[in-house]
């Protein structure tokens, strides 16, 4: 059983020189208002990584780290504790010591926290053998044993509350104005708050709750694929979708209409900005909510996914002091991740940055942004020409969408400012046709623009469990590699670090075209879309394809995961 001395945390920092004594008292300070760890605040105000911070209380505890995501938990030793304590406490037990009888192995947060560890041995009556792991990891290894459980208790405490109204009411079925008083159940608010952090803890994109003839039926899409995570009876809709209408501000009384909202929540101490949708459909309505992060929204440009010679493109384009920049792709893509990268990127105290989006995805400091309103006459167009009379540097649309937004994107550009914006189309090519298109001269054009990324994304593949294999003749045809030499590749395999799906995370594929005089001459006389990638690919441009084959040489990703944008961008 692991043994050590209490140490200060904030004393071992300054002494291995990780933060000054001025951090140090600034930490205390933010620590106390907070209330949480000192660790963890020092974590959350960027002074030192989290990894960096699981290396020093390792060394200086001597006891051992684990991410309990990658482990067999043992259920049994689990649930000896109750899930509220192991949620208050950031803790759970994951079994026994095989050597050392009546030792429990437990993952703290806080391996310090002297005051759970003897709160442990008395319930369990059990030596207690404190490991470090994480919060973010012991929440989700928490939510595994008992999300489900969760949500089912509070789905069963409702079937019972009604079953007790009807039978006072004297009711066979549940009236809309019944659905309505029973919004505030605690039942029902406690299964759509256990819906929307499983979602968050599980790395969700989306969350579906959908009206099967049946059944509730709730879904999340963890890195591009929809998995199904629990089914409720058709009976708990009005309820479900009610209480999601009251936190995002819509209207409890419209079932017929298609409805938007916002709601905005804390997970873990972190914010979200969750965009709902409501459509009625023949068995009732649908919800989908879409969880977007500020930090993920705004990442440091070397996480994207850029190789060095991209993000050295990608550099060189941003550098521009005037035309249009755009990235292109389908939805779901990573356009407003990349988007608001290259913003951070360019937000500095000296320039004077707008925003016209629709709706504003992340808060950014320094920046002004203006949310798009179509009911009150402010749309992108309209926008536009008030933005311009505000003496803007860069300007950035969340979507050219029509013929008079471009045109006044093209004028911007032309006359000295910097225009982001993002364009659906399939690469960087035919995003040029596409403004044709749209209304816009081939001259003005090719004088304006001084960049196209085109983008996809590409799930990873998961590290602990990926299979090596050599590729087949097909394979090396696909990616584009000399059939006779011996190449080898990864496929996914599944473990329970990735849910048994054998990939975990997503990363960015990227097309690159910077705007060369060759090319813009080419723009400008009006040339076809595969012209215009000829000159580019001359030019030492990566396509789409190519750029994914290098992902699943390099290991990165699967050949089924590339060969989608082989076929996509052919």
């Amino acid at each position: 059983m692991a043994r050590y001395n209490k140490i200060r945390l904030g004393d071992c920092l300054v002494q291995k020189g990780m933060i000054n004594e001025e951090q140090l008292e600034q930490a205390l300070v933010k620590q106390k208002e907070n209330g949480t760890k000192l660790g963890e605040t020092i974590v959350d105000m960027g002074l030192v990584s989290e990894n960096e911070m699981i290396d020093i209380l390792v060394d200086q505890l001597g006891i051992e780290y684990v991410d309990v995501r990658k482990i067999k938990v043992d259920e049994e030793a689990a649930k000896l504790l109750k899930e509220e304590f192991l949620r208050k406490n950031v803790l759970l037990p994951i079994g026994y010591d095989e050597l050392v009888p009546n030792v429990l192995r437990v993952a703290m947060a806080d391996p310090m926290d002297i005051i759970a560890i003897d709160d442990i041995s008395i319930i369990t009556n059990m030596q207690v053998e404190p490991i470090l792991s994480t919060k973010a990891q012991i929440n989700m290894a928490i939510d595994k044993i008992y999300g489900a459980t969760q949500a089912m208790q509070a789905a069963e405490q409702y079937r019972k509350e009604r079953e007790k109204d009807k039978e006072k009411a004297g009711l066979l079925n549940m009236d809309e104005s019944q659905a309505d008083s029973e919004l505030e159940n605690s039942p029902i608010v406690q299964l759509v708050r256990s819906i929307l952090e499983q979602g968050v803890r599980r790395r969700a994109s989306d969350i579906h709750i959908e009206a099967l003839e049946f059944q509730v039926r709730v879904r999340f899409r963890i890195d591009g694929a929809l998995v199904q995570i629990m089914t409720y009876d058709i009976d708990f809709l009005p309820a479900i979708v009610a209480r999601i209408k009251i936190i995002g501000g819509m209207d409890i009384s419209e079932k017929r209409k298609p409805q938007d909202g916002r709601i905005a929540m804390t997970v873990d101490r972190r914010e979200y900005d969750v965009r709902v949708s409501i459509l009625p459909t023949v068995n009732g309505e649908k919800v989908v909510m879409r969880l977007t992060s500020k930090e993920n929204l705004t990442r440091d440009k070397k996480n994207l996914g850029f190789s060095e010679e991209e993000l050295e493109k990608f550099d060189r384009i941003l550098k521009n002091p005037h035309g249009i920049i755009l990235v292109t792709g389908p939805t779901g893509s990573g356009k407003s991740t990349t988007l608001y990268t290259a913003l951070s990127e360019l937000n500095t105290e000296d320039v004077n940055i707008i925003t016209v989006e629709d709706p504003v995805e992340a808060n950014m400091e320094g920046i002004n942004q203006v949310h798009v309103n179509e009911k009150a006459g402010l749309t992108f167009a309209s926008a536009l020409r008030s933005i311009l009379r505000q003496d803007p540097d860069i300007i950035m649309i969340g979507e050219i969408r029509d013929g008079e937004t471009a045109g006044i994107a093209v004028k911007a550009a032309i006359t000295g400012h910097l225009v982001v914006s993002t364009l659906h189309t399939n690469g960087t090519a035919s995003t040029v046709t596409r403004l044709v298109d749209m209304g816009m001269e081939s001259y003005l054009i090719g004088d304006a623009l001084v960049g196209v990324i085109a983008q996809r994304l590409v799930r990873r593949l998961c590290p602990d469990c990926k299979k090596l294999k050599y590729a087949t003749d097909e394979e090396k045809r696909v990616l584009g590699v000399d059939p006779l030499e011996s190449i080898t590749i990864y496929e996914p395999n599944g473990c329970d670090a990735c849910g048994g799906t054998g990939y975990h995370g997503r990363i960015g594929v990227y097309e690159i075209m910077p705007v060369t005089n060759d090319l813009r001459i080419k723009i400008a006389a009006g040339a076809r879309a595969d012209e215009i990638k000829e000159q580019a690919v001359s030019e030492g441009m990566n396509t789409l394809a190519v750029s994914a084959a290098k992902l699943c040489v390099q290991g990165v990703t699967s050949f089924k995961e590339a060969l989608k944008i082989a076929y996509e961008s052919e």
